[in-house]
């Protein structure tokens, strides 16, 4: 019995109980020499009677070399305390192995250790007593313990086999010596799981800091791309703001553009009258290089060249009386040689009006017609040197106005002159 007391445990002795026992023990030793030419549990109990009766055999009844196996494999240490405890009134306070020797002693005599550990044994196994109970022979028996063991569920067979009625000695022998080398094939794979698992709670470690470092990056890598999402965001809402600013910049700007227009009606004549100035200007001192060029060497009409004597129209020119004034009126020449336009000018400009100029379609665009027919007062027209779409604009223009109008037909300076002539009469 334990000594809850003192917590001492009695040494488990091996001999305890011998005498009850012999007649175990001879069976075990014949069946263990006969063992050596039989390779099998069925072999071994073959030979040997089976126990009569059907009752079944109690934990204290079992032969003394078996309560270590039995205690030690069908129940786990937490369980024999917890019993052990309930039994005794008390946990005792000793080592796990002083425990196990304490309650294998107490158990080869019928105690109320033994009697507790039997009744919870048969709790625990009941479906194996159930099954077990179907073998009606040792050999049977046998046969289902190895069943059993195969399927790995030792604790159950165990109990079930050692406690059946048909369980002879030699198959308790037999039992009980798989049981063993069972044990330590187990042990054997307990230190090389424990090693395993040594080495796997080191390489848990590597990845563990591997982890952590990843981890790691990745707080830092999420946190930059965060910074660089804030960044953006905030640069994009900037744009939006220059975006809806410059909206807003050129809506006012329409605005006033559409307040303008209604105000001038006439701006974009004037405009247009501006740009055509312009033009003009340009055209003006284009032809003023030209007359520059043709001064050097080139015959104007009318105009004697270096060295040569004066024609007919240059002495007629320079005979001819001063042309008419016609007042500050804006005279449009169309059409004429463009070397001979400085000479328009100068005939124009000496009647004291403005000199307007178009080639008739050569260079300048036909479409610009139109405008510079309504700046004029007077219309000049070389119908030789334009074109016939220019001719008949001019035409149609002046016949829709009522505006004079004198047609040239060989352009030069004296034909211009007598056009002004003409309409110095006419007036």
């Amino acid at each position: 019995m334990l000594d809850i007391a003192t917590g001492a445990a009695p040494a488990l002795d091996p001999l305890d109980g011998a005498a009850d026992m012999k007649p175990v023990l001879a069976a075990g030793t014949e069946a263990m020499s006969w063992a050596a030419a039989q390779p099998t549990c069925c072999a071994k109990v073959a030979a040997a009677p089976a126990p009569s009766g059907s009752r079944r055999r109690r934990l204290w009844e079992l032969g003394a070399h078996a309560h270590c196996p039995v205690i030690g494999v069908c129940l786990p240490i937490a369980a024999l305390r917890r019993l052990a405890g309930k039994a005794l009134g008390g946990q005792p306070k000793i080592s796990d192995y002083d425990m196990h020797c304490a309650v294998v002693t107490d158990c080869k005599r019928r105690s109320p250790v033994a009697e507790a550990l039997q009744r919870d044994f048969d709790r625990r196994f009941a479906a194996a007593l159930r099954h077990s109970a179907a073998n009606k022979s040792a050999e049977a028996l046998a046969d289902w313990w190895q069943s059993q063991v195969d399927a790995k569920d030792l604790p159950a067979a165990l109990w079930a086999t050692l406690t059946h009625a048909r369980c002879t000695a030699a198959l308790e022998d037999a039992v009980l010596g798989q049981v063993h080398m069972l044990q330590h094939q187990v042990g054997m794979v307990t230190r090389v799981e424990l090693a395993r698992f040594e080495a796997l709670i080191d390489e848990n470690g590597v990845l563990g800091r591997a982890l952590a470092a990843a981890q790691q990056r990745c707080t830092r890598q999420a946190a930059e791309h965060a910074e660089r999402c804030d960044a953006l965001q905030a640069e994009l809402l900037q744009l939006r703001g220059r975006r809806l600013a410059a909206d807003s910049t050129v809506a006012l700007l329409r605005d006033e553009i559409r307040t303008l227009h209604a105000a001038q009606p006439a701006l974009a004549g004037r405009l247009q009258m501006a740009r055509r100035a312009e033009w003009q200007a340009e055209r003006i001192g284009q032809l003023q290089r030209e007359l520059q060029r043709a001064r050097s060497g080139l015959a104007l009409d009318g105009e004697p060249v270096a060295g040569e004597p004066a024609t007919a129209d240059a002495s007629a020119e320079a005979a001819a009386p001063a042309p008419p004034q016609l007042g500050n009126r804006a005279v449009l020449c169309v059409g004429g040689r463009t070397a001979s336009v400085p000479t328009y000018r100068r005939l124009v400009e000496g009647s004291g009006a403005r000199f307007l100029h178009h080639d008739g379609g050569a260079e300048h665009n036909v479409g610009q017609l139109e405008m510079t027919l309504a700046a004029a007062d007077l219309v000049i027209c070389q119908a030789g040197c334009v074109s016939h779409n220019a001719y008949w604009r001019v035409k149609d223009h002046c016949k829709r106005t009522g505006k004079r109008c004198v047609f040239v037909e060989n352009p030069s300076a004296t034909g211009l002159r007598r056009a002004l002539s003409v309409i110095g009469e006419a007036d």
